[in-house]
């Protein structure tokens, strides 16, 4: 059976990393993206953070993919984690998955200190309480590798990112989380530096969702 799945962007890097992996290994999925970029720019000018009216923008988004007969909904931003629960308890029993919320599993199942790395700065206040006590060992902003991103600057950003994972190493890191979508570029670069496991959002997900759809994997 050939399921609907609707991705929700708050970033417009996390697109093309999500459809790649869903392409190359659950092509029957017919996949939708909505895609609200202003949802991280907003969150990050926030002086009340994930507010009332934040979690209303993600109900509604959630509201119209269920209209469209999505039959799950993966979140491809990190930031956001209170907004993507209250969508799942209005949408359950529909699958409703965070974008990290797979990776922070297999992290965890390693049984390593893990370092996460961000590129954006919101994630690392959000995504560390997911974690259980005492997994993270250290928490690393690329500070100005989404700005190097967004000018199309991928050298920048990927060199940003790899020394942000250098900085977890550090500090005791054993794997490398890297918290975004839009970091998945960078997987093999980071692991290159570090001599470490390093983990993306984009592979876990994807296979936390054909499961919970009962589409294998």
């Amino acid at each position: 059976m050939n399921v609907r799945i609707a991705l929700i962007h708050a970033l417009s890097h996390s697109v093309a990393p999500i459809n790649h992996d869903l392409h190359t290994h659950w092509p029957q999925a017919r996949v939708m993206n909505l895609l609200d970029d202003s949802l991280s720019a907003d969150l990050a000018q926030s002086v009340d953070g994930l507010n009332a009216a934040m979690t209303q923008r993600f109900l509604t988004l959630s509201d119209y993919a269920v209209a469209t007969g999505a039959q799950g909904i993966l979140f491809t931003c990190s930031a956001f984690g209170p907004c993507i629960d209250a969508v799942a308890q209005r949408h359950a029993p529909m699958p409703v998955l965070k974008p990290n919320e797979a990776m922070v599993a297999d992290a965890v199942a390693m049984g390593l200190p893990v370092g996460l790395v961000a590129s954006f700065a919101p994630t690392l206040r959000s995504m560390p309480p997911e974690f259980p006590e005492g997994a993270l060992c250290a928490g690393e902003l690329a500070e100005g590798a989404l700005d190097a991103l967004n000018a199309g600057d991928t050298g920048l950003h990927d060199r940003l990112v790899v020394e942000a994972a250098l900085r977890a190493q550090a500090s005791g890191a054993k794997v490398i989380a890297l918290a975004q979508f839009s970091l998945a570029r960078v997987q093999a670069l980071v692991a290159q530096h570090t001599g470490l496991p390093v983990l993306t959002t984009v592979r876990s997900a994807v296979e936390a969702l054909r499961h919970r759809l009962g589409q294998g994997g």
